[in-house]
């Protein structure tokens, strides 16, 4: 059975899944307009880690991060 695409998303820009347009402008809109109006300072100071324990938490999540290449998969728990 195909797909009528006319019937998916808005009729300007029918295409959805990973090329929906929509989503990509109300995205940047947002970002942008949180670029200029948030305290970025304030947003940084309230996300810094909250103890040592944090801190290395975070920086043991961002060595598995940096470590896994595109397709890999996490280890078991």
């Amino acid at each position: 059975m195909e797909k009528n695409i006319e019937s998916q998303g808005s009729e300007r820009d029918p295409v959805q899944g990973e090329g929906d347009y929509e989503s990509a402008r109300r995205y940047d809109r947002d970002v942008k307009r949180y670029v200029k109006t948030a305290d970025v300072e304030r947003a940084a100071r309230e996300a810094e880690p909250r103890s040592e324990e944090e801190a290395e938490d975070l920086e043991a999540a961002e060595d598995v991060g940096r470590s896994r290449g595109k397709g890999e998969t996490a280890p078991p728990d």
